[in-house]
């Protein structure tokens, strides 16, 4: 799930002014964090904000501690000043997690941050406070990849997606491993009929390289589209709303300029209300070798077409290692 103002918050300072310092003879801009976020203590892997819509500087950053439960495996929650504010302990393998507004349970509408708990094959589904507090909405989890082994059962990123329609949310969940198509499933996440969550799968789709795995994912909810990593390929862009008659059709794969040599790993929207703004695509490389780049590619495509993302307009460096989520 993509809104304009999460990412503006952390993220618009360093990707924006380097936008707008790009000229046609340098393409490549290296910049420096503005904010950090306290220690995590084995393995920070991706992050989601939650914007507090009637007070901003409340909104928190929800991260994973992508490791076993028995070790520390964790949900997060920092303040806007990097700060730990809360800790969900003994998740088995958190890998990614993303929030959503509104999400229809009984009489009322809860936000809500949706994780994927990798050695239990399942989601897991936390309601957000109007302070920014997590709490367990299903402890039992919702399971996914039911009937599937191995490394297909082993769920790994995850995007929430809010229909304009009807408002109806849907979780779009990658595995560690599958076939080379279908890789993906959606389910529809609703009530079930006791004001508890429920996830009921919809559809599969999405083609799959076969060389690594899918771990991120992301949605833009306004233009209706997913984006997935299929690691050391490219990005994937598919339809978003799982009843167009257009759904599971390949619309573009980009992100394959001959100096993305890297895992594509973390992927962003960064919107504006005009329909513009940037898909933001990482290059999980070492510091030892230079660092992570973050490759900036047209929202709405070229005139004329727009699935057209072939040309990155920008490639930022900041220093950060193996960026893995963004």
């Amino acid at each position: 799930m993509i809104k304009p103002l999460p990412f503006s918050l952390l993220f618009s300072i360093v990707l924006l002014a380097a936008a707008s310092a790009q000229t046609p003879d340098t393409p490549t801009r290296t910049v420096k964090p503005v904010r950090a976020t306290a220690s995590v203590s084995q393995d920070p892997d991706d992050p989601a904000i939650w914007v507090n819509l009637r007070s901003p500087a409340q909104s928190v950053i929800i991260g994973t501690n992508k490791i076993e439960a028995s070790e520390g495996g964790a949900l997060y929650v920092f303040g806007l000043d990097g700060k730990t504010r809360q800790i969900v302990p003994n998740l088995d393998r958190p890998n990614n997690v993303d929030v959503e507004y509104g999400m229809r349970l009984g009489a009322k509408k809860v936000d809500i941050a949706v994780c994927t708990e990798r050695l239990q094959h399942r989601l897991r589904i936390f309601a957000i406070s109007s302070t920014g507090k997590l709490s367990d909405l299903a402890p039992q989890g919702l399971p996914v990849f039911a009937g599937q082994t191995g490394d297909a059962s082993e769920p790994m990123g995850i995007a929430l997606y809010k229909r304009p329609t009807d408002n109806e949310v849907f979780a779009i969940v990658g595995r560690k491993g599958g076939e080379r198509k279908n890789y993906l499933h959606v389910y529809r996440l609703h009530d079930d009929g006791a004001g508890k969550p429920k996830a009921t799968l919809v559809k599969a789709f999405g083609a799959y390289s076969g060389k690594k795995e899918v771990e991120s994912v992301c949605v833009d909810d306004a233009l209706g589209y997913i984006y997935y990593s299929d690691e050391t390929v490219g990005v994937r862009k598919y339809p978003a709303n799982p009843d167009s008659p257009y759904f599971g059709q390949e619309l573009a794969t980009f992100g394959r300029e001959p100096g993305r040599v890297a895992d594509h790993e973390g992927l962003a929207v960064y919107t504006r209300p005009d329909g513009t703004g940037y898909i933001v695509s990482t290059d999980q490389i070492p510091v030892k070798d230079g660092g992570t780049r973050y490759y900036l590619y047209k929202r709405e495509g070229e005139p004329g077409d727009r699935h057209n993302h072939a040309e990155a307009v920008l490639i930022v460096s900041g220093g950060a290692d193996e960026t893995d989520g963004v």
